[in-house]
């Protein structure tokens, strides 16, 4: 039942794709991709679920409940990604009641909330703790005796899981257009970005550089580096001006990686595709992931080999993001003598062509 109702993450790249559609089929694809994505909330005692309000479809609840009564059966975790069904992403999350010592009884009530919408490699892109996050949100609301708020507070907070937790990246490429170079090089590079405008808008702006940063990624070892780096004289803060329109952005760099990113989210937010664009993001991330993980490889063959020193040069001049895997290397291998020498030596080299640029 699921299937039919829900597009698969397959169906939204197939869509992406194609270079045929006009202005009403993507105004379409938007109001199905809309369509496609729900909110269920389950009271639980004790081994039963009563289902409190849903979207689904009348004939697709029963389904649902299903399958998060046997996850729940088998002591599945509180919170996470499941699929009810092959092509559908399933976020469940279990919000214990609280209870007195004196209401023993009480233990393991609570309400379970699920958010299903894509595919479960498209909702897996969104770690658990920002989908956590939104439905702690709610947790004052259901201390209401008998749940007597549902209209008025509890639907319309669920109602809008989607736009707040899964559209805020569509948001800003739709508002700064071919600028998210900007944004993206400032990411990377621990850039202040400074946003006048609305509040909703400043904590989009806020949360895309947060996804397009490596901080999220600091517990392993081949990004500790990328996400602790800082240079010795920070840039000038990027200031986006939502005043005008598109927005003014001032005190811009990028550089050529970070250009070649944008034609790839520019297609994927035509095609009202959030979770595409989120999957590029991580493809940008885990790019300059790999690209960081070579300088650094190469900067230990340059130490014994003129020949590798010249391999790491070729190798930052090709990749288009020398300034921002070089600020990173050199704070990484600050108490390196001879690691440093190398990297002055590099930072004298991409001085002469520079790779960024205003």
């Amino acid at each position: 039942m699921f299937t039919s109702q829900t597009s698969s993450f397959q169906d939204s790249i197939d869509v992406e794709e194609r270079d045929d559609f006009d202005s009403d089929d993507i105004a379409g694809y938007n109001q199905k991709t809309q369509l496609n994505c729900y909110y269920a909330i389950y009271l639980y005692q004790g081994t039963s679920l009563s289902l409190v309000d849903s979207s689904l479809p009348p004939e697709a609840e029963p389904e649902l409940r299903c399958y998060i009564s046997r996850r729940l059966s088998k002591g599945g975790p509180a919170g996470g990604h499941g699929v009810p069904e092959q092509n559908v992403g399933c976020y469940c999350c279990l919000l214990e009641q609280e209870h007195s010592p004196d209401q023993p009884d009480a233990e393991g009530n609570g309400y379970v909330i699920c958010f299903m919408g894509g595919s479960e490699k498209g909702l897996n892109l969104y770690p658990c703790p920002i989908l956590d996050k939104y439905v702690q949100g709610l947790q004052s609301c259901l201390q209401t005796p008998e749940l007597t708020n549902l209209e008025t507070e509890i639907r319309p907070y669920l109602s809008k899981w989607y736009e707040e937790s899964v559209l805020h990246i569509h948001r800003v490429v739709q508002l700064v257009q071919s600028s998210i170079s900007f944004l993206l090089h400032a990411a990377l590079s621990h850039t202040h970005v400074e946003v006048k405008s609305d509040e909703r808008t400043k904590k989009d702006i806020a949360r895309f550089i947060k996804a397009a940063s490596l901080q999220g990624l600091s517990q392993q070892e081949a990004t500790t580096s990328l996400c602790k780096a800082m240079s010795e004289e920070p840039p000038a803060d990027l200031v986006i001006d939502c005043s005008t329109t598109p927005p003014t952005l001032s005190n811009t760099v990028s550089n050529r990686f970070c250009d070649d990113w944008i034609q790839a989210f520019l297609n994927a937010a035509e095609s009202c595709n959030p979770f595409l664009l989120r999957q590029i993001l991580e493809n940008f991330k885990l790019k300059a992931i790999q690209d960081m993980n070579s300088l650094k490889r190469f900067i230990r063959q340059a130490e014994m080999s003129h020949y590798a020193l010249f391999r790491c040069c070729q190798f930052l001049q090709g990749c288009g993001n020398g300034d921002v895997l070089l600020q990173n290397a050199k704070a990484e291998h600050s108490d390196l003598p001879e690691a440093c020498r190398i990297i002055a030596v590099l930072e004298e080299f991409l001085m002469e062509p520079s790779q960024a640029h205003t």
